[in-house]
């Protein structure tokens, strides 16, 4: 077992026995604040995708975070109600179903990864930055001009969704449905990592000229990659939404896209667990100096300048050394 290996192991056992501890102590509120750890690592291992195995920087992923918790909401709240969505020829009913949401959610991250992809992907750099930027805050203004779910104000979910067999209302339930979708999420990252694809976007990212020359398409592999992305953000903002049983345009926002990327970075920029490890910092760094400052986001702020300073392979990287993928 290589040392990379044994620590992705033991971050994963220390995000696991987290709740579990926190109920023995009489600590409830732990358990929700792991359950954000699971939720906000899976997001960055959509980004992760794009980013650590296709060096794709994009500021445009909460727009399909904030897609995947409105349709949480909105497929609650119609649900709740008992009126359908009314899409003029057809009407959809409303559901409390996790895996029925999941599965909207999933689909309609997915659509719009392929529609932001398909032109952002014409171009790099800088402009492939700001043209992601720029649609997830189109996004952003839709969802604030949207009155019939909430506009600014957002939207609640009155109860959170439901799980066959599972009360999700018990802290300790939900924390393990969003854990089970996390390692499915690692796996996921792994075997593309280790795939024939992920070789194929790992050199789209490094050559494209020299990808087109032996007969791949780089553009296919990207915008291949950028929708997987998307998909796996999505189902994470279904899960943050029902964590919150509150969704709002703050989902959509520049600012959670750029948490996203400080996830990755602090955590290790294509490492299977960085994204995890980052999400860790986060929250910890989050609630124990957000209660002794409102300025925690200073010293945030230190910690990443430090990491890019002087541990460019994140947390995962200063402990096992260099990556031995892409």
């Amino acid at each position: 077992m290589s040392r990379e290996t044994a620590i992705n192991l033991v971050l994963a056992l220390l995000l696991l026995a987290v709740p579990f501890i926190a109920m023995q102590l009489g600590k409830p509120f732990y358990v929700t604040l792991a359950t954000r750890m699971a939720i906000l690592g899976l997001a960055a291992i959509g980004l992760n995708i794009a980013l650590g195995l296709g060096g794709l920087v994009s500021f445009g992923h909460a727009a399909f975070f904030g897609i995947g918790g409105y349709a949480a909401g909105i497929l609650a709240s119609h649900a709740f109600s008992g009126q359908p969505l009314d899409f003029g020829l057809f009407a959809v009913p409303g559901s409390k179903l996790m895996p029925v949401i999941w599965a909207v959610a999933i689909l309609a991250g997915g659509l719009l990864a392929a529609a932001i992809g398909s032109i952002s992907l014409r171009t790099s750099g800088v402009y492939f930055i700001m043209i992601t930027l720029a649609f997830a805050q189109m996004t952003y203004y839709f969802a604030i001009s949207w009155p019939a779910y909430g506009g600014e104000d957002g939207l609640s979910i009155t109860i959170r969704n439901t799980f066959p067999g599972v009360n999700t209302l018990v802290p300790q339930n939900y924390f393990l449905i969003c854990y089970a979708l996390l390692v499915v999420g690692l796996v996921l990252f792994a075997l593309l990592r280790d795939s024939r694809f992920g070789a194929a976007l790992q050199a789209s990212r490094q050559n494209e000229v020299r990808v087109a020359s032996v007969g791949i398409a780089p553009f296919r592999i990207k915008l291949a990659a950028f929708v997987i992305s998307g998909m796996i953000t999505a189902l994470a903002g279904a899960l943050y939404a029902d964590l919150n049983r509150f969704v709002s345009p703050s989902m959509l926002s520049w600012h959670m896209s750029g948490e996203f990327i400080v996830l990755i970075i602090l955590g290790g920029v294509g490492r299977l667990c960085g994204p995890l490890a980052g999400a860790m910092l986060f929250v910890m760094f989050e609630y124990i100096l957000g209660g002794l400052t409102e300025r925690w986001q200073f010293f945030l702020g230190l910690l990443l300048l430090g990491v890019v300073l002087f541990a460019r392979g994140g947390l995962i990287g200063l402990l096992a050394g260099r990556a031995r993928h892409g």
